[in-house]
């Protein structure tokens, strides 16, 4: 195993002391416990929206703390869900008085200990989203019911919108619960990948094997099978997500390419090209995008595809000014 680690029960400790380094303009890193909180945080009379998971997804989600996205996110061990206590004292760091969505992905423990903070804090008004977008399992070894997964970017990015113009906290849930609605993902693997304190590959894949409906934490998914071309992996992801919703013709759509952490982006736009061709044979129109590693799983080679059934509200609100260490547009 070659890292750029020192001892791998540092990790988390050592990347959050040099993302507050890289970027104290626009966030504030707390230790003991671990969490992130936008420069200015609480802003007064402004829903506050925390999320949080396992680290080794990276830039998901302390990469995603700024204006017109998070205000808050509680980072895990590796592949690790936040304890309660993160979650809780993250919730009261950044409560601006107007309430707290909290957006959690469908993994058990982050499940569970999201409910349990928002339980522990007394004085905040909090209001939970589960995004659970993944077509690939109904059940894995870490969900009862579908994964989390690129959905939770996108509604990251389109209420953290709606909370910068000022609307009130069930109308951002509200809608965090209507792009949860409207939004499937599939990802697949070409390569596993090494937790630090494992030392050893999650799991084996043949030079000339893919799995694919991988989970981010490396879980399994639909089929292992002989690798094939890019345009064919494409088809195998998109068909399955664009029968789920269904999604149709005359829909418009963003489409988002993601990279799993090893997977250059040269290839990801290959990906992206054959995604747009076949849903133009189907009649379903891309509007928008996004393309690149934003939910990662350490340095996995794979991709996923998101697909999310616009409105005029969500292209207004995806298209709003956003300044984050990993996003920004407009500002």
């Amino acid at each position: 195993m070659k890292k750029l680690i020192n001892d791998p029960e540092h990790v988390v400790t050592e990347a959050l002391e040099g993302m507050a380094l890289a970027h104290g303009d626009l966030l504030r890193v707390h230790h003991d416990p671990d969490y992130i909180v936008r420069a200015d945080a609480p802003v007064e009379g402004k829903v506050a929206i925390l999320s949080g998971g396992g680290s080794g997804h990276e830039p998901m989600h302390g990469g995603f703390v700024g204006h017109g996205m998070l205000d808050g996110a509680c980072p895990g061990a590796v592949f690790t869900s936040p304890t309660p206590d993160q979650v809780q004292a993250a919730t009261e760091a950044i409560d601006g008085g107007a309430g707290v969505l909290h957006i959690v992905k469908n993994y058990t423990g982050d499940v569970a200990n999201f409910e349990m903070a928002a339980e522990l804090a007394e004085d905040a008004n909090v209001r939970s989203v589960v995004i659970n977008d993944d077509v690939a399992v109904e059940d894995s070894l870490y969900t009862a019911g579908r994964r989390g997964v690129g959905g939770t970017v996108l509604a990251e990015k389109i209420c953290g919108a709606a909370a910068e113009r000022g609307d009130d906290l069930d109308a951002v849930a509200d809608l965090c619960e209507r792009v949860n609605a409207n939004v499937r993902s599939m990802g697949m693997a070409l390569t596993s990948c090494t937790v630090p304190h494992a030392g050893e590959p999650t799991f084996e894949l043949g030079d000339d094997e893919m799995e694919i409906g991988i989970g981010i934490h490396g879980e399994p998914g639909r089929q292992r099978m002989s690798l094939e071309p890019a345009d064919q992996i494409t088809g195998r992801l998109l068909t399955p997500i664009v029968e789920d919703l269904p999604f149709s013709e005359g829909d418009r759509m963003l489409l988002f390419v993601n990279g799993m952490g090893g997977t250059p982006l040269i290839e990801l736009y290959i990906v992206y090209r054959a995604a747009v061709t076949l849903l133009r044979d189907r009649g379903i129109t891309v509007e928008r995008h996004l393309v690149g590693d934003w939910i990662t799983s350490l340095e996995m080679a794979g991709m996923s595809l998101t697909l999310l059934k616009l409105d005029d509200e969500m292209i207004e609100l995806w298209d709003a000014p956003v300044h984050t260490a990993a996003m920004r547009k407009g500002m």
